[in-house]
């Protein structure tokens, strides 16, 4: 493990930067990004825009360290170059911000009202290859809908067991049980998510470090606890469909809490703007996530 990047990611301001969709959710960031799927032919294609997109992301003055400690990758990110380097390390050296892996290759059918991860064929091969590209850490995400223990206990076992394997790479996994914001029980939800979470670190090893990233709680604070938990390296924020705004609306509530946005992010970039027009919008972005995350933290707890 990278003791400097382990540093940064426990103590350092900022947030993290999601730039992980894979093949099921690119064609719609790319929509989003003002890219329509006329404008490529297969999936090659596909990532080859994507890449673009993200690269114009990374390179952009705004995506610094300053506010960015980190950043999650997917795949086929990870195996591309940003001038003439591989993403991952054009991130940490040039940028100083630590890169991160999405693992997970989707959901399962929703049973007992959740969806756990599809087996994760070639994971072995897949966190060898994250070693040699310099990853620090990966990203795996299930999902609640609905307050069933037997289901809830079932994703954050799935969650753990994968994290125990990730751990044994040297690497630092997010374990990502979200909760649906949509769900008429998502209060309920949580409360047996952290039950589960809190019995899954306990069986941990005495040195094994996770991340947790977590849907924003119905109750302000409702995660501080696990930030005392000698094994959770930081826990961090999903927006889970929210507007930007509101996102770092709930998040500003949550001390300690910081974000690690997707789609939020992003929202309002466009292949159309010209560089200053989309530096600036990014900036934007970025300042009001940053201080969601840190600042308005502050007056929170005053």
């Amino acid at each position: 493990m990278n003791q400097e990047q382990f540093k940064q990611m426990k103590s350092a301001k900022g947030f993290i930067a999601a730039l992980d969709q894979s093949g099921g959710s690119t064609p719609k960031a790319l929509k989003l990004y003002g890219i329509n799927e006329d404008a490529y032919h297969n999936d090659e294609e596909m990532f080859t825009v994507v890449h673009n997109m993200r690269t114009r992301i990374i390179k952009s003055p705004a995506f610094s360290k300053d506010k960015i400690i980190g950043a999650i990758l997917f795949e086929n990110t990870m195996d591309r170059k940003i001038d003439e380097q591989y993403t991952a390390d054009y991130l940490w050296e040039t940028k100083g911000i630590v890169p991160f892996l999405k693992v997970d290759k989707g959901l399962e059918a929703r049973e007992n009202g959740v969806q756990t991860m599809r087996e994760i064929i070639g994971l072995d091969d897949l966190l060898k290859k994250a070693v040699t590209r310099n990853i620090f850490g990966t990203k795996m995400r299930s999902v609640i809908l609905e307050a069933n223990p037997d289901g809830i206990k079932q994703v954050v076992k799935q969650q753990f067991e994968l994290a125990k394997k990730i751990i044994s790479y040297g690497l630092v996994p997010i374990v990502e049980p979200e909760v649906d914001i949509f769900s008429t029980e998502k209060e309920k939800c949580e409360e047996l998510l952290k039950r589960e979470i809190k019995e899954n670190l306990s069986k941990l090893g005495k040195n094994d470090q996770v991340i947790l990233k977590v849907t924003i709680p119905s109750k302000d604070g409702f995660y501080s606890d696990l930030m005392e938990d000698n094994h959770v390296v930081r826990v961090v924020a999903l927006s889970g469909g929210y507007s930007r705004e509101l996102a770092n609306e709930k998040l500003a509530a949550n001390p300690g809490l910081i974000a690690s946005f997707s789609r939020a992010l992003s929202e309002g970039l466009n292949v159309n703007q010209s560089e200053k027009e989309f530096d600036s919008m990014l900036g934007n972005s970025i300042e009001e996530i940053y201080k969601a995350s840190v600042e308005k933290k502050q007056e929170v707890l005053q």
